[in-house]
């Protein structure tokens, strides 16, 4: 046996946080060092964290992480492990993505990203280039005060693996997983046989699964250990990088860590035998094969060995079974810990919600809450630093602490019922009822007389008063008073937030939170600058449906058991007034349903489809129940009210990132918002292809042989199957 004793681990990096980030490494080593592990993998970039986008340009970065580099290197850190550390290097007029190889207070290796991540949040080849020369390793100039402090003045310096006297080791890094030939497959012919791959992924919902398919199926034919570390917390932007460092043996999981913590540093330790990845290599014919005629990698040798002969006094790792969280528990502790982390690291005192006692307020008043539990149990199982930050945020004195989430949702929490005449008696007992349950400091305010003071200026700047269109007002005066009330609630949360702490005799400011969802955003049904505006918004990339369905779980999951009967009431905005004959509903308003906008959203980001092309594919999903008219109709109401709207993703709150489809017009969904919203030439396309339907279904009919458009097949070679699933506020 050839017993290896290896180390990833979590951790939460914040970018351009250099003390932060160093002290997480140091302690991660340590760690590892501690639990006898031999090599020490980190995420990518961790020096500098990953987010720190253009400031990769500047000098100043990559030069403090040469000189956090140099810190780690001098002391005892590196003495008898492996250490890979994340940082960018800059050679000859390039910049790199690297990680380096460290060991027994030298760099054994600089080896740079060869794929880049480039699409949907991410933007590597804006600050970094790719490494190119596959065939060798060239010679590094390590940076003159680096080098005479470190008495090294080179280091090898591309792609390629590192040669102990008992195994290879070689680096993988984030996306070159998943290109479509991935360097683990060379690497494994040429004898490497511990594959580390340091990443910066992000959150997605129902996302892990996919990145754990890789890391088995890296190995499940090829054999190997293989290593994953990933960031896990906001290191300063919309997105969670969701951790779960682990690592797989043979195909098969023997060490995972957390998806979603409060903790700062997490090391996953993990006992292998090196012997069985020979044995299985040994048994494949096919890789013996391939491998006695590889193209051969460089290497660089260093004569240490770093296994064990078998002992029985060390143990080795059995594989075990994967922990998934369900979506309901990923949008529950992924946004809960996203808000912590901007909580801690922002200087604010609390959040600030208007509650209004529907499902999307309702949301992310239980994910605050969530996220109360979180600090007070990782405050009982004893972290010091979780507990030394709630502490500090909720004003404790005299050596307490927090113990009971409701008290301390008291201490960091405003809810805000902004109710108007408009506003039914039902939502604001929903409202108080769950700020009850959560604990948050609650307050019932009437806008009624803001708002008819405004309207009183209005009328003597003008001579006129609008009406709802219930009272026999027009649509632009409907328009126009919906939007008054929205918006002022918008400025009274702000002052709210500002001001309530000074009323408590609190110091700082309570952030303000927004709960608009993804399906709101893409169909622009929201005001813009209203309570959408906000300082973040924890649920702005999660869909309707999902959010219904979190609500059914936390009712028994979080015992907010209000939220069962906010998730069965049908939403509605209440900015109209309410009648014996007239009830405002969301979805009358949006002239769509929130399922019918989630398979427009996968349609239109995920399947990259144009309005021809959506509607294809919906003849074929809508087919057996709706006509090429109606199908036809849905498409183009579609797109007329999401262009009219999408110049309010150019002011969307900053939201979590957590769906394949989201809108956000930041970095994730980039796309004019200025649009002919009569689509001509496209709305043309599908009117003649209608024609031509109808007329095949007449023909068909005539012949006997009438069938249904319904089926799994794309039309015109699009085949794409999406996932099941008279506007008040149009264009403002």
């Amino acid at each position: 046996m050839r017993l290896l004793k290896v180390a990833t681990c979590n951790l939460n990096q914040w970018a351009m946080d250099f003390d932060c980030n160093l002290k997480h490494i140091k302690e991660s080593i340590t760690r590892a060092k501690e639990a006898g592990a031999v090599i020490r993998l980190g995420p990518e970039l961790e020096i500098t964290g990953y987010g720190c986008e253009d400031h990769f340009l500047e000098l100043d970065t990559v030069n403090h992480a040469w000189e956090c580099l140099k810190e780690i290197l001098l002391g005892d850190w590196t003495d008898g492990i492996l250490c890979s550390i994340g940082m960018p290097v800059i050679k000859g007029s390039e910049r790199y993505n690297c990680q380096v190889f460290c060991f027994n207070r030298n760099i054994v290796l600089i080896r740079p990203k060869m794929w880049l991540a480039n699409d949907g949040n991410y933007r590597e080849l804006r600050w970094f280039t790719t490494w190119k020369q596959k065939d060798r390793l060239v010679e590094f100039q390590i940076p003159l005060e680096i080098s005479e402090a470190l008495s090294q003045t080179t280091v090898p310096f591309g792609y390629g693996y590192i040669q102990f006297l008992d195994t290879a080791v070689a680096a993988e890094i984030c996306e070159e997983l998943f290109v479509p030939n991935p360097p683990h497959t060379e690497l494994a012919l040429n004898g490497v046989e511990v594959f580390l791959n340091a990443s910066g992924s992000h959150h997605q919902l129902r996302k892990l699964d996919l990145r754990l398919r890789a890391f088995i199926g890296a190995t499940h034919t090829r054999g190997g250990v293989y290593m994953y570390s990933n960031h896990q917390g906001c290191d300063g932007s919309r997105l969670y990088y969701d951790g779960c460092s682990c690592v797989v043996v043979n195909g098969e999981v023997v060490a995972q860590g957390s998806q979603f913590s409060l903790k700062d540093v997490e090391v996953v330790v993990a006992q292998v035998d090196l012997d069985a990845v020979a044995s299985l290599r040994g048994s494949i014919s096919s890789f013996q094969e391939q491998a006695s005629c590889k193209t051969s990698v460089s290497s660089v040798a260093v004569p240490y060995n770093i296994c064990q002969p078998f002992n029985l006094k060390m143990l080795l790792s059995s594989p075990q079974e994967i922990m998934y969280h369900s979506p309901e528990e990923e949008i529950a502790f992924g946004p809960g810990c996203w808000l912590w982390d901007y909580l801690r690291r922002s200087g604010a005192s609390g959040f600030l919600l208007p509650l209004s006692g529907g499902a999307d307020s309702s949301s992310v008043a239980a994910i605050v809450g969530c996220m109360c539990q979180l600090v007070v149990k990782e405050i009982a199982n004893g972290d010091e630093q979780v507990k030394s930050d709630a502490i500090r945020i909720g004003n404790y004195t005299d050596g307490e602490f927090p113990t009971d989430s409701k008290e301390f949702a008291k201490r960091v929490f405003y809810t805000v019922y902004m109710g108007s005449e408009n506003s039914s008696e039902a939502t604001k007992m929903r409202a108080k009822v769950l700020a009850d349950e959560i604990g948050s400091w609650h307050l019932d305010v009437c806008i009624d007389g803001v708002v008819s003071s405004l309207l009183s200026l209005f009328q003597t700047l003008t001579g006129k008063r609008p009406r709802y269109k219930v009272d026999g007002g027009s649509n632009v005066e409907n328009l126009g008073l919906q939007n008054i009330q929205a918006r002022i609630r918008m400025v009274l949360a702000f002052m709210l937030a500002s001001l309530l702490p000074w009323v408590h005799n609190k110091k700082g400011f309570y952030l303000v939170l927004g709960s608009s969802n993804v399906d709101e955003a893409l169909r622009g049904y929201l005001t813009k600058y209203d309570c959408s505006a906000a300082d973040i918004n924890p649920i702005g990339s999660i869909s309707k449906q999902d959010l219904r369905t979190f609500l059914r779980w936390a009712a028994n999951h979080l015992g907010y058991s209000s939220l069962a009967e906010i998730e069965a009431a049908p939403p509605t905005a209440e900015l109209e007034p309410i009648r014996s004959n007239y009830s405002q509903l969301d979805e009358v308003d949006m002239g769509m349903t929130y399922e019918e906008l989630s398979v427009y959203g996968r349609l239109r980001k995920v399947f990259r489809c144009g309005p021809l092309s959506m509607f294809k594919n919906l003849c074929y999903k809508w087919g057996a129940t709706l006509s090429p008219t109606e199908v036809a109709d849905k498409v183009k109401h579609f797109f007329k009210y999401y262009s009219i709207n999408r110049h309010k993703m150019t002011v969307l709150t900053p939201s979590y990132h957590a769906e394949s489809y989201s809108p956000e017009d930041n970095r994730f969904d980039l796309r004019q918002f200025l649009y002919n919203a009569r689509w001509p030439y496209q709305f043309r396309k599908i009117d003649e292809l209608v024609q031509e339907l109808n007329g095949d279904k007449v023909a068909f009919k005539e012949s006997g042989n009438l069938e249904t458009l319904g089926g799994t097949a794309g039309v015109g070679g699009m085949g794409v199957v999406a996932a099941a699933a008279g506007d008040p506020k149009a264009g403002l």
